[in-house]
């Protein structure tokens, strides 16, 4: 992993804020195929990586609250778990509209770092059996290495087991 990147022109909410604060990480671009059905696993085979290391993102509603979900793009999110993860009754996933309106990113490029709002975030346990994982980096095509421990800490996330193979 690279000990830090430099802020360059045209980087994404996500670059800039992992830039800001210092944080060491690893930029992977890929051409994104807009045919792909799976963004996810599409980045894990552009990569080369095992599809447990690389994480999704998503938004759901937690009665009534936009919340993020962090999982492994190898599984589901498990939306009974996470809304007993943030004390709430019940989840769905949230109006793909309303997602791409409050975090600032388009659906498939969504990444937990650098949202127009910040959401509450849940980051699937198994994250930390991995020395780092890959996310978004806010568009398309583009992903980001870093250690779970970073991502928990810049997105004050809470470690729960919220993916389901």
């Amino acid at each position: 992993m690279a000990k830090k990147q430099k802020k360059q022109a045209g980087g994404t909410p996500a670059t800039v804020a992992l830039t800001t604060s210092g944080t060491p990480f690893t930029l992977h671009a890929y051409e994104h195929d807009p045919a792909s059905p799976s963004y996810g696993e599409e980045a894990a085979e552009a990569l080369g990586v095992s599809p447990d290391r690389v994480f999704k993102t998503l938004v759901a509603d937690v009665d009534g609250e936009l919340t993020v979900a962090v999982v492994p793009v190898a599984g589901q999110l498990d939306l009974k778990a996470l809304a007993s993860a943030v004390g709430g009754k019940r989840a769905a996933m949230a109006d793909p509209a309303a997602a791409e309106r409050t975090t600032g990113y388009v659906r498939g490029g969504i990444s937990p770092l650098g949202q127009r709002k910040r959401l509450r975030t849940v980051l699937d346990a198994s994250a930390s059996t991995h020395e780092t994982i890959c996310i978004s980096a806010g568009r398309r095509g583009l992903e980001v290495e870093l250690t779970p421990a970073a991502l928990t800490t810049l997105t004050s996330a809470i470690l729960a087991p919220i993916g389901r193979a």
